[in-house]
């Protein structure tokens, strides 16, 4: 199997509405780099690829085919508390304020402008979950 270089195993496809002020939020309110796209032949955005760290996903313009998906994300970062600032400047809406959890995470949750779910979370420990 051959797995392409800040890829996955699993790589999470969104489809959104206003791709490109998606794409925009993305970038700042989670620091996401833009290292691809493709455009289809009536001009849309066929794939965009967008790096968090060392994984990238892959986002796509809805179409009669394929409408809009939600899903929840799990993004670990630095420092949970400026990544809820961050996301929240850039339009998102808290879903869960920062706090520290039982099983080692500083986490929050942000639902963004397409309705989905981005968990921040910064872990304190290098304990395994379970």
């Amino acid at each position: 199997m051959i797995v392409p270089p800040g890829f996955g195993t699993v790589v999470p496809y969104i489809f959104a509405e206003e791709w490109d002020a998606y794409v925009a939020f993305l970038i700042a309110a989670f620091g996401a780099v833009e290292v691809g796209r493709s455009m289809r032949g009536d001009g849309g955005i066929a794939n965009v690829q967008l790096r968090f760290g060392g994984t990238t996903i892959m986002l796509s313009d809805v179409s009669a085919v394929y409408p809009a998906s939600r899903v929840s994300l799990y993004l670990y970062v630095d420092d949970a508390d400026a990544a809820m600032a961050r996301a929240l400047a850039a339009g998102g809406h808290c879903e869960m304020a920062v706090g520290d959890m039982p099983y080692g995470d500083r986490q929050g949750g942000i639902r963004d402008p397409r309705g989905n779910i981005w968990w921040v979370s910064q872990r304190l420990t290098d304990e395994p979950y379970f």
